[in-house]
């Protein structure tokens, strides 16, 4: 079965996309822990990180720094912090968030932005690439 992310993949889904080559995605989280909370996933559909291949994971970190490069550009902030959890959707993603304190990365806080400031906020990470 499908999951969320390969919808959002194959367009079924809608998503604010910031950036994706031929073997990985990245979008804004819906339910962000920060502005500019992005998630990175592989194309292709593996539940969990460590069961995609060597080649596979070191794309997708090659991947998620590239879009952290662009980040620390596009959003204010003292770092970008990654995490991998893996429990909430079963596809391999790396949750990448702009931080300034240990409360920005608590999933336990979270923040709601209108669909013009993700859109703005999408187009802003995209523009360095």
């Amino acid at each position: 079965m499908k999951s969320i992310f390969s919808k959002i993949i194959s367009g079924e889904i809608p998503s604010y996309k910031v950036f994706e080559d031929k073997y990985c995605y990245s979008f804004l989280d819906i339910n962000p822990n920060a502005m500019g909370h992005v998630l990175c996933v592989p194309k292709k559909q593996v539940d969990k990180i460590f069961d995609l291949t060597e080649l596979e994971y070191n794309r997708l970190m090659i991947f998620s720094r590239k879009v952290a490069h662009a980040m620390r550009k596009a959003i204010p902030c003292k770092r970008i912090g990654m995490m991998v959890i893996g429990i909430e959707v079963p596809h391999a993603h790396v949750h990448l968030i702009p931080i300034n304190s240990m409360d920005d990365v608590s999933f336990n806080k979270k923040i709601k932005l209108t669909e013009k400031e993700f859109k703005q906020i999408a187009d802003r990470i995209s523009s360095f690439f």
